[in-house]
């Protein structure tokens, strides 16, 4: 039974679309979480995994999709049932109300943006160390200008034109990774075993877990462009879980080629893939570097297309300033809040390293998935369906309580500084929810 506040605020979630042009389908979303799950991480990951758990590497892989999966589920759920622009922020809303809804966007567009600035120092760093010293850092500043402002401009062009570079971006990525698997599997002269010492337990088994979630995360990037996505209640949930299906398949066969190709050397690698590569053929191990770069440039593209959306959808439910609500006449995309993110992004990536930002991004975005678990699960409670049949996922409430408890621990994992800070900033998005609710009041007067 829905409750009596239900109407109005699912007249809000459809009208912040208002405007919008319902142009991605299933392989242009699936695309986009795939750009954005597959970072630059999986090129490094190997060897940080191999070092934790030692041959039980590959198994944390499947344990990490099982648990991103139960969040992915849910999300499949809420996107079906609220598919909106902000995403996971929109459902939320619809779920517990426009309060706890702000909290949800807040934490999502703010991982987004520290995970976005980590990718572009990242990529600014790999540049810059191929330049003179001299003039490494004005370069490393040049490039993290000039690769945001170029990805955003083809977003200020429009939708389409966004979802088409992320396309060719994600195969561009996916390219070196499948030459990387192929190549590796076929190759006659494997390495001394990798060591079987490291057990599953303790501090091991807490870093593991909190770098394979931290690789499995980002298809809610790709769900705050919902408001744009055609017959969202089936496209939805058919991206994500193709999207995640194909990622957990990549990663446990890249994790086991790896550790085919180097053995006991696997755990001390600074470049795994590229090093693996370089068994085989030096030119191997090229084409690995420069996929290296080619899949930061890919994250960059999806995350520059989404999440300006969020800043949207609260603008447009008059969370956040007017101005980052307005569409272009002729593009129809949200160029203000592009043009914000874009700004802010770049300050991260000028002014942080890709480790410490990950770190922040990776523990704001599982208070997300907390939040988008338990909404999904109220959404099916009150029966709210907004774009018609939802997915109506069987099993649903065990789903979410596993999601639920997966990122309980992975926060439980992080240092008490990371935790305090979390919680600081749940705080601090209640106060602006109670600033922004008085403003808006005021306004009407």
């Amino acid at each position: 039974m829905s409750s009596p506040a239900q109407p109005a605020r699912s007249a809000s979630a459809l009208a912040r679309d208002s405007g919008l042009l319902r142009v991605v389908g299933i392989p242009g979303l699936a695309l986009g979480i795939i750009g954005v799950i597959v970072g630059a991480g999986i090129f490094a990951l190997p060897s940080a995994m191999a070092a934790a758990l030692g041959t039980y590497s590959p198994l944390a892989f499947l344990g990490c999709a099982l648990a991103v999966g139960c969040v992915a589920l849910c999300f499949a759920e809420g996107g079906s049932r609220v598919p909106t622009s902000g995403g996971s922020y929109g459902y939320v809303s619809e779920a517990f109300g426009p309060a706890v809804g702000y909290v949800a966007g807040t934490l999502l567009w703010l991982g987004d943006v520290l995970a976005n600035g980590g990718v572009a120092a990242a990529l600014a760093a790999v540049g810059a160390a191929q330049l003179p010293p001299g003039a490494a850092p004005l370069g490393r500043a040049l490039l993290i200008v000039g690769v945001i402002g170029a990805i955003a401009l083809v977003n200020l062009r429009g939708v389409a034109q966004g979802t088409r570079l992320i396309g060719v971006a994600s195969i561009a990525k996916l390219l070196p990774l499948g030459v990387f698997v192929i190549a590796g599997a076929l190759f006659s002269h494997a390495a001394s075993a990798l060591p079987a010492s490291a057990q599953p337990g303790g501090v091991a088994l807490g870093r593991a877990l909190m770098l394979g979630v931290f690789a499995f995360a980002g298809m809610e990037t790709s769900l705050a462009a919902s408001g744009e996505v055609r017959a969202p209640n089936r496209t939805i949930p058919r991206a994500l879980l193709l999207a995640l299906s194909l990622v957990t398949a990549l990663y446990v066969a890249i994790q086991l080629v790896a550790e085919r190709l180097l053995g006991a050397s696997l755990p001390h690698a600074a470049a795994p893939l590229a090093d693996a590569m370089g068994r085989i053929n030096p030119g191997l191990r090229a084409l690995m570097l420069a996929g290296t770069g080619i899949s930061m440039l890919g994250f960059l593209a999806s995350d520059l297309l989404a999440s300006p959306r969020v800043l949207f959808a609260l603008a447009r439910d008059g969370l956040l300033p007017r101005v980052l609500g307005r569409l272009h006449p002729r593009t129809r995309v949200p160029h203000v809040a592009i043009l914000l993110y874009a700004a802010l992004a770049a300050v991260l990536a000028l002014s942080g390293t890709f480790v410490e930002l990950a770190v922040l991004s990776s523990l704001v975005t599982a208070g997300l998935y907390i939040l988008g678990c338990a909404a999904a699960w109220r959404l099916r409670q009150r029966g709210v369906a907004l774009a018609g049949p939802p997915l109506a996922l069987r099993g649903l409430a065990p789903v979410a309580l596993a999601g639920i408890l997966s990122m309980l621990a992975l926060i439980a994992l992080a240092s008490r500084a990371e935790r305090l800070g979390l919680l600081g900033v749940v705080l601090l998005a209640v106060t602006g929810y109670g600033l922004a609710r008085r403003a808006r009041g005021a306004a009407a007067q």
